[in-house]
């Protein structure tokens, strides 16, 4: 789309969270909308934010009901928190005029006057109270008392002539039409965004929007992921990277161990996105919370959103290794959310993690794990494609990102299909398990790093209570590339658990 926006500089907000970003600022003045989607998509709801955010305006409103009654629409707006003082409520329910005809004898054809007399009076109300904001809620009334597509046509030109008379911007609330339907509204509106509901398997119910048509302006076009709370709808739009300057240095965030730094020339990045890979029980996540706990010494927020730990196990675990994070969350400098099966999706995901990074200043983010972010959003598409998008936007606005990837197999010998993010990650950390003398060890390395010159050796990984220990380069090994490594040097030259606690000094 795109080209004529210039004339349309005249907006009006939607009152809908996200809509008007979705939109470039809002709905152009003085046109005409459609709203369509089946029940339970939250258009009343929407309808009722568009009016309140005029009376905020200064606007005068008006809603006309030809479904649900005033009471009704009160009642739905108090479940909200709304009160709807000062919009005008203008209740004709079909019903009513096929009783009023009840007595009546016509040389008309009934459907046809009580059309005729419903139109009648909601122009002659138009007139009288020329309101800035009008939501026919809904149309699909009308064309039922019409029970003719060319009857119902001539009736939706006259109060869009009407409408454009008295310089109003409509939304017109309607059902989803068929193919056989003569979609009249399509020619008359200016822009029709459709809704949708569907329910999942397993999980809360998804609702999701598309802008299908907006004359002359550009807006952001695909299905959006929108939820419907108390407080009305909340649409999230898809993050946008917007071009920043290059920059001259990178402040990196140390892992607080000398040795780990020196593989990672120094540490993380901030403004990149950094892929650790293992197999389960190989200390990912622990690696992970050195950065973090690192990032919130030195005053830096941060947060971890985990999919496949408890909060609770989190702070015990990083307690035992002698970097507490439990502290800092009651100090409001750490976010730790749990993120259960099924709870959110993926556009809401996107807006929370938005959120994060621009009201809450976050630097340094967790997502512990992938593989747990791809279950607990069932049956949904391109979420890769998706994360593709957000780890841009982060990283364009300073943050840090560290998604852990648990390898399938037990030694996790390779990487969940459609799991694969290295070719976006920054900085690729690869963990392994190898046998040494009857006994499991772990292998750290980093195979990429876009940013400085990272060590191309091998170093033991050991996570015990009392801290992370990373040892010296190994340099007998075999096979590293098949994915299971074997060790073949001094078994003196591996580090050895410790029974007794590590000095502050030496502990992460």
């Amino acid at each position: 789309m795109g080209g004529n926006q210039p004339q349309y500089a005249a907006r009006l907000g939607s009152g809908v969270s996200g809509l008007d970003e979705i939109l470039n600022g809002g709905l152009p003045r003085n046109h005409h909308y459609l709203l369509e989607g089946e029940s339970g998509t939250g258009k009343t709801t929407i309808g009722m934010q568009f009016l309140l955010e005029g009376l905020r305006a200064g606007e005068k409103t008006l809603l006309i009901t030809l479904a649900e009654g005033a009471a009704e629409l009160r009642e739905v707006a108090r479940s909200h928190g709304w009160v709807l003082d000062g919009v005008e409520i203008f209740e004709l329910p079909p019903l009513e005029a096929a009783q009023q005809l009840d007595s009546q004898q016509s040389i008309f054809p009934t459907a046809e006057f009580e059309l005729s007399e419903a139109t009648d009076r909601i122009v002659e109300l138009l007139r009288q109270s020329r309101p800035q904001r009008v939501v026919f809620d809904s149309v699909s009334e009308l064309r039922l008392l019409a029970a003719d597509p060319a009857r119902f046509r001539r009736q939706m030109l006259a109060l869009s002539a009407v409408l454009d008379e008295i310089e109003a911007t409509s939304i017109f609330v309607d059902r989803p039409l068929g193919e056989a339907d003569d979609r009249v509204l399509d020619s008359l509106v200016h822009g029709i965004i459709h809704l949708e509901r569907r329910a999942p398997d397993y999980g809360a119910t998804r609702r999701r929007l598309e802008v299908s048509k907006m004359r002359g302006m550009t807006y952001q076009g695909g299905w959006l992921d929108f939820g419907i709370f108390s407080g009305g709808v909340q649409v999230y739009p898809r993050p946008r990277s917007e071009a920043v300057r290059a920059r001259d240095t990178w402040e990196q965030i140390s892992s607080g161990l000398p040795a780990l730094d020196m593989l990672l020339s120094g540490g993380l990045e901030l403004g990149t996105a950094c892929l650790i890979g293992g197999a389960s029980g190989t200390g990912k996540s622990s690696v992970a919370g050195l950065y973090v706990h690192s990032a919130l010494q030195r005053g830096i927020p941060a947060a971890t959103l985990l999919f496949d730990e408890r909060p609770e196990t989190l702070y015990k675990r990083t307690e035992d290794l002698h970097m507490p994070l439990g502290p800092y969350v009651e100090q409001g400098l750490l976010t730790v959310r749990q993120i259960e099966t099924g709870e959110i999706s993926p556009g809401e995901f996107a807006q929370y993690l938005r959120d994060l990074a621009e009201n809450a200043g976050v630097r340094v983010l967790v997502i512990d794990s992938l593989t747990g972010y791809l279950r607990a959003m069932p049956q949904e598409n391109l979420l890769m494609n998706q994360m593709h998008d957000l780890l841009n936007y982060l990283s364009r606005n300073g943050v840090l990102s560290i998604m852990v990837v648990t390898y399938h197999g037990l030694l996790g010998e390779t990487m969940e299909q459609g799991l694969d993010l290295s070719y976006l990650s920054d900085t690729v950390i690869n963990i392994r398990h190898f046998e040494a003398g009857g006994a499991l060890h772990q292998a750290i390395s980093v195979v990429k790093k876009r940013h400085g010159r990272h060590e191309r050796t091998i170093r033991e990984l050991l996570v015990e209570p009392g801290g992370v220990r990373v040892g010296e380069p190994l340099v007998a090994f075999r096979a590293v590339l098949t994915g299971n490594p074997e060790y073949e040097g001094r078994l003196e030259a591996l580090m050895q658990r410790r029974i007794d606690e590590i000095d502050d000094g030496e502990a992460a």
